[in-house]
């Protein structure tokens, strides 16, 4: 979600968004209305600092009858308790785990790691933070490890290179982050066809994000 819109970014640059829906509702309802049972939001204003979209989380919560997570600029307990209390099933935090560990250790006591997925964004095996903006002085399978050991259960692995760009999974940091992530694997980042998600589950992956794929096609829900 962007300026209250439904849209796919490209390689996550903010400048080069492809609006899908107008109005965020109308596309949670045209998935659910396809057999969606669990919703992935992502409100990219609050991720780069520029506002956020809670009216419209607010407004999907009250409509859509399945369970959603949302992530972006959540790097606070108050910020993550907030978009629960507005309905979200899960919150899902990606710079908090790398430049603020203790905040996200008062998430997981407070909220339990049932409600908390952390999201490793990487160029490759590089991890980024601040809506992908910044390189941090880490490595993701290191990340996965530490991450697991602070009692994170749920990790969402996105390539930044590929996402919303249809060009396919690579295989290579896939593979490392199973082999560094014993818990629950979720995966996104480029995926353009179904070849994508044989890929990913012959890799040990428990699920996938998969969001312009299925706007424009490519892969039926």
């Amino acid at each position: 979600m962007q300026k209250g819109r439904a849209v796919r970014l490209y390689e996550g640059d903010p400048e080069r968004e492809t609006v899908y829906f107008e109005d965020p509702l109308e596309a949670a309802l045209h998935w659910v209305r396809k057999g969606a049972r669990y919703l992935h939001l992502v409100d990219l204003d609050a991720a780069l600092g520029k506002g956020n979209n809670r009216e419209a989380i607010r407004r999907i919560a009250e409509a859509v009858p399945v369970p959603f997570e949302v992530g972006g600029g959540i790097r606070s307990l108050e910020a993550a308790r907030g978009v629960l209390e507005l309905g979200a099933d899960r919150v899902v935090v990606g710079t908090v785990a790398v430049r603020a560990p203790e905040v996200l250790r008062q998430m997981l006591a407070e909220l339990g790691p049932e409600r908390v997925a952390v999201s490793v964004d990487a160029r490759g095996l590089s991890v980024v933070v601040a809506g992908w903006q910044e390189r941090a002085e880490v490595e993701a399978p290191e990340l996965a490890r530490r991450l697991w050991e602070e009692g994170v259960r749920t990790l969402i692995y996105t390539d930044v290179r590929r996402d919303g760009t249809l060009k396919g999974m690579d295989p290579g940091p896939l593979e490392a982050m199973r082999e560094a992530w014993p818990g629950d694997l979720i995966a996104g980042g480029g995926v353009g066809s179904e070849e994508d998600l044989r890929l990913m589950e012959s890799l040990g992956v428990d699920a996938a994000i998969v969001g312009r794929a299925l706007y424009e096609g490519r892969v039926r829900l």
